[in-house]
């Protein structure tokens, strides 16, 4: 799959049941970029989608990922790290990994797959996720590699074999849990203990299904 920003819990399922995941640099299909630089959140005014700003002249269809520039307009860097405190400031696990995201989203990375790539190995290490990331570059991918590209974690829901596992979330109570939300919300409410959930999404539910991933 491509360079995806805090992505989903349900991508992160999807990437532990295979244990390795590999990034397209070279991806120059997805229009409008969607998840490779948003990611959402769920805070006391519900869930907040997340933007890093992307250069104008690179956020298109045909320019490859590793050619995808960062913008610094808007002050962004600060609003999501505000959001991310206001979202999880009181969640268990916030102050064991805050300096270290702090680095990340206030870091001085020029190019988005470079943001990406410093968020998921701060994921993976504090989850301690048994998860090899490897990047892969243009079609020629390796044999019996299942590709995900456009077909997880887009506007359009897939039909990939991965169930929705509540778990606690910090605002939870004012309107149920909310699925699919950024690893960073499992991260911050579970810890460690996150890849318990990531593991039973892609369990067989009773009656069973097979699984191509």
């Amino acid at each position: 799959m491509g360079s995806m920003c805090a992505a989903s819990v349900r991508c992160y399922a999807a990437a532990l049941k295979v244990g390795t995941l590999l990034v397209d640099l070279d991806e120059a299909r997805l229009p409008l970029r969607h998840s490779h630089h948003r990611y959402r959140i769920d805070g006391p005014n519900g869930i907040q989608t997340l933007t890093v700003p992307l250069v104008g002249s690179t956020n298109n269809m045909a320019t490859p990922l590793r050619d995808v520039l960062i913008s610094e307009h808007g002050d962004w860097r600060r609003l999501h790290w505000g959001a991310l405190y206001s979202a999880y400031g009181r969640s268990p696990y916030f102050d064991y990994v805050a300096d270290d995201l702090s680095r990340v989203i206030h870091g001085s990375q020029r190019y988005l797959h470079e943001f990406n790539s410093q968020l998921h190995e701060l994921v993976v290490d504090f989850m301690d996720l048994p998860l090899e990331t490897r990047q892969s570059g243009g079609d020629n991918l390796p044999e019996g590699v299942t590709d995900l590209r456009g077909r997880i974690a887009m506007k359009r829901p897939d039909t990939l074999p991965i169930g929705n596992v509540p778990y606690y979330q910090m605002w939870q109570a004012q309107d149920g849990f909310k699925p699919d939300l950024s690893i960073l919300d499992l991260m911050m409410n579970y810890g460690r203990e996150g890849i318990l959930i990531l593991a039973a999404m892609t369990r067989p539910p009773q009656g069973g299904y097979s699984s191509s991933l």
